[in-house]
């Protein structure tokens, strides 16, 4: 289901589909693509916006056993014509604005041999849309596939380097799909708002409605908070998977305009940690009593690893993690396994050579589970960096690599600590991104901060770069070192910050599209070396 707009009333109107009409709507276009050339084991890029017509695309490719491929169109017009490339498709579905990319970059798409446009089509030729529902809508029994074959190419945020696609088998989209089920209580009597258009994929495998709020997918941050309220009034959303940067967008609104959403008994977020104020505001009278918040821990290559409650964040683990000691991602999910091992930052093939940590202890985390994909497309190097196999024969068990820092503690917790890439080594220490900027960020004037070091391991210059809340720059010299002082008295009074002596303030930190969360240090560094003038040290 998705608005359409409304009336001189203001009464809103929504296009929809029935699960009978999806299906039939599905093997419309299953005929249609293989009419123009779609196959099996073929890849197919698809850009299409979210709606009524991506989600039968998508079951479609599916059904003929094609692999799909997604990018986010967001993550910049280097990153995305390198994708295409490194992908090579054969096929591409795209709306207007991406089959012209594909006219003014032709070497990168050279590899296609089927184009379909969905919308309308200028001087490119090919079929589009109406082609596609031109051949029969009889049903058609789907492609045959085994747990291993490639189902889809996700390509990853980007946020420690370029993207990598992710090979997703359709046994793992299976055992993601049960899994999400079962940890968020799903039932077919649910209504699921996705602020993630790809979750809407996983509700509708599990029989849920449906229904599309109205945004920019590249820019979760900026949704209208109306569009939100409207759809859990209209159509009684009970669950809604988004990133922590749209509820905190909606939470703002609802707190200003003591707005609540009585329907919502699941609200989902991921990307980043989630700060102690949001799960307050969540918590606080937006969600009902019975309701609560649930933050999975996982990446592209490995969803869910663990999931926890806001309702035990703030029982439970904020206080820790205001101290420094990380923040808590909860227990592992059934199915999934987490190893804590000595950090390394080469290629380990084998898990033998890997050296265990002790409960409570950090070091990096490694992932083993059925939803824990076990290739990325084309880049062996890579697949080996990211992969520890439990004995020479490549296709047997393994642990992912997933990146990140953390530990378990002795209620079995896994906490996450930060970015395995980001740590900060300097002449008194290591700094861990989590923990060091969760004593900054409890400033009330402070919305995000990230740590950064400048210049090499182990003699890195730590230093925080800060994003204050809306209303609360310091515009003038004195007001920035007023702010600076209070901020590095924070630090300096906690052992784990300590090292931190300089600060340096930025209207916005750059982050990454799938979620407007996720903090591009990479890009912070260079920026930090050209204004190390404005900073202001302890």
């Amino acid at each position: 289901m998705v608005r359409t707009g409304a009336d001189a009333a203001g009464r809103t109107s929504y296009a929809h589909l029935t699960f009978a009409q999806l299906g039939a709507q599905r093997d419309t276009f299953v005929h249609g693509l293989q009419a123009a050339g779609i196959e099996r084991g073929m890849r197919v890029v698809l850009m299409v916006r979210p709606g009524l017509d991506f989600l039968p695309l998508c079951f479609a490719l599916f059904k003929i056993g094609a692999v799909v491929v997604l990018i986010d169109p967001g993550m910049g017009r280097k990153n995305l014509i390198r994708c295409i490339k490194h992908t090579q498709p054969e096929g591409f579905i795209g709306i207007p604005q991406a089959q012209l990319a594909r006219l003014i970059f032709r070497k990168a798409f050279r590899s296609v041999k089927v184009s379909i446009t969905i919308g309308k089509r200028y001087c490119w030729g090919g079929p589009d849309l109406k082609d596609l529902t031109a051949h029969g809508a009889e049903a058609i029994e789907p492609c045959p596939a085994a747990e291993d074959d490639p189902a889809a190419v996700i390509f990853t945020t980007g946020s420690t380097g370029p993207p990598k696609g992710v090979v997703y088998t359709h046994g793992m989209f299976r055992c993601q799909t049960a899994t999400l089920r079962d940890a968020f209580e799903l039932t077919p009597d649910d209504v699921d708002m996705p602020g993630f258009a790809l979750f809407a994929l996983f509700s509708i495998s599990m029989g849920l409605t449906v229904v599309l709020p109205e945004m920019d997918p590249t820019r979760p941050a900026a949704i209208n908070p109306e569009r939100v309220l409207e759809v859990v009034r209209d159509h009684g959303a009970t669950f809604s998977f988004g990133s922590p940067a749209l509820w905190n967008t909606v939470s703002r609104y609802c707190e200003e305009k003591g707005f609540s959403l009585p329907s919502l008994r699941t609200v989902v977020m991921a990307g980043a940690p989630i700060p102690p104020s949001l799960h307050n505001r969540m918590l606080g009278g937006i969600l009902m009593a019975d309701a609560d918040v649930h933050t999975p821990y996982g990446a592209t290559e490995c969803l869910p690893v663990s999931n926890f409650q806001g309702s035990k964040v703030l029982g439970e683990t904020a206080q820790l993690t205001a101290a420094g000691k990380g923040y808590c991602v909860g227990p592992t999910v059934p199915g999934v396994s987490v190893r804590i091992v000595k950090i390394r930052d080469h290629a380990v093939p084998r898990i033998a050579e890997l050296e265990d940590m002790p409960t409570g202890e950090v070091g990096e985390i490694l992932v083993q589970g059925p939803n824990v994909s076990r290739s990325y497309y084309r880049l062996p190097e890579q697949t080996a960096a990211h992969k520890v196999y439990e004995s020479d024969d490549t296709d047997g068990p393994f642990y992912h690599r997933i990146g990140d820092l953390g530990y378990v503690d002795d209620q079995q917790r896994l906490w996450f600590c930060g970015r395995k890439a980001h740590r900060v080594e300097t002449s008194d220490g290591v700094l861990l991104t989590v923990c060091c900027e969760a004593i900054i960020n409890q400033h009330p004037y402070i919305y995000r901060s990230a740590l950064i070091g400048l210049g090499d391991r182990p003699n890195q210059r730590p230093l925080f770069v800060v994003e204050p809340e809306a209303g609360h720059y310091p515009e003038s010299a004195a007001a920035r070192e007023k702010l600076a002082g209070e901020l590095l008295a924070a630090a300096a009074a906690n052992p784990v910050s300590r090292p931190v002596r300089t600060i340096l303030f930025r209207r916005a930190l750059p982050v990454d599209i799938r979620h407007n969360a996720k903090i591009f240090r990479e890009q912070l560094r260079p920026w930090a070396e050209q204004n190390l003038s404005e900073a202001i040290d302890a």
